[in-house]
């Protein structure tokens, strides 16, 4: 396969060369934590941090050649992992050959790296030799891979045939996401900021992190994330505003829309568990409302869920707490960016099928 055919997250006739923001993952494909240890003092998440190992300190300084080759670029924030290091990259100016041609030459630097780690870690252990010679100093990884510049000492000591046959640890290209809408970097710069402390939350309570599969409700198999024991509660209602409420609020009649809105949260505080898939604007208000007042809900999502899945942002602390459970009826589709009308559809139909569940019908709320 060709270089340009791997890139499948690249839009067709983009060449990425102008000015612009990208949030770059580069992961160790075997998910190994050969990068850094996660430290959690006194158990406490907020005091998270990752201690770097060799690997992960000089893969740093890969990154931080990026800027020394490609000056077109600047790296706005970073965060190393255990088994992955994202970094937030800013094209000031034009670039000749693209965002992407920079992020390629960055992996072949860290598979360099990882090449060096393989070689050193494969190693037969030589018993020292019985003469009062001293033996020669072992390679360091900085010494045989060196990460700020483009000789390849291995390489050159081994051969290019044996060479190639080491692994190099970081088999899977970087991920590459381009950032366009507004607040999206200051969001997206809290993200990767939080990580180490998200990271220690899912190792502290992993029981809510958990993918579960298998759980069928109504008939219907979900894969779930988060508190199953809101599958237990004795109330449920959906969160579904009808684009008739929507229509009648633009032509000026807003009170059917409030109605229905203050509805939701105040079933929400009389301990009912809303469902919804929180589609639009306005049903994304309501969960917005149940995150801030911490209100239980379930809530059904579009995609399955990848390995190592997490929520992000408020979702995160919200799972983390127990307030929240996320369904999802279909296996993950990495190709997956938009939710289709028919997605909508069947999603706000499993919703109706869980709030169907209730073992008693809620007494109807005064609506404010």
């Amino acid at each position: 396969m060709s270089v340009s055919g791997q890139w499948q997250w690249q839009d067709s006739g983009k060449a990425w060369k102008g000015v612009g923001i990208y949030h770059v993952t580069l992961s160790v494909a075997s998910r190994e934590p050969l990068l850094g240890v996660l430290v959690i003092p006194e158990n406490d998440p907020a005091q998270a941090h990752v201690e770097r190992t060799e690997l992960g300190r000089l893969l740093l300084e890969c990154q931080r050649s990026i800027a020394v080759f490609h000056p077109e670029i600047q790296i706005l924030q970073y965060c190393l992992m255990p088994d992955h290091l994202h970094s937030i990259c800013y094209v000031r100016r034009p670039m000749e050959k693209g965002i992407r041609y920079a992020v390629q030459a960055f992996w072949r630097a860290a598979k360099k790296l990882g090449r060096g780690y393989t070689f050193l870690h494969s190693r037969p252990v030589v018993p020292p030799p019985s003469t009062p010679e001293a033996p020669s100093p072992s390679p360091s990884l900085s010494s045989i891979a060196p990460a700020e510049s483009r000789d390849n000492p291995l390489r050159e000591m081994l051969g290019g045939e044996a060479y190639s046959r080491l692994a190099p640890i970081f088999t899977e290209m970087p991920f590459i996401r381009p950032m366009s809408r507004r607040g999206q970097l200051q969001t997206m710069i809290r993200y990767v900021q939080l990580n180490p402390q998200r990271l220690a939350t899912k190792r502290l309570m992993p029981g809510f992190f958990r993918v579960q599969k298998g759980i069928v409700i109504a008939g219907r198999t979900y894969a779930a994330v988060g508190n199953a024991a809101l599958l237990m509660a004795q109330r449920y209602a959906t969160v579904h505003v009808r684009q008739a409420m929507v229509t009648a609020a633009e032509q000026g009649d807003t009170q059917p829309l409030r109605n229905y809105m203050n509805g939701c949260v105040v079933k929400a505080r009389q301990g009912t568990v809303m469902v919804s898939p929180f589609i639009s604007s306005k049903e994304k208000a309501v969960m917005n409302v149940l995150l801030s007042e911490q209100h239980p809900f379930i809530f059904l999502a579009d995609n399955g869920f990848r390995d190592y899945y997490k929520p992000s942002g408020v979702l995160f602390d919200a799972v983390a707490a127990g307030r929240v459970l996320i369904l999802s009826p279909w296996d993950y589709d990495a190709g997956k960016r938009h939710i289709t009308r028919a997605d909508c559809v069947a999603l706000n139909a499993m919703a109706e099928e869980i709030a169907s569940l209730s073992d008693e019908e809620p007494n109807d709320p005064k609506q404010d």
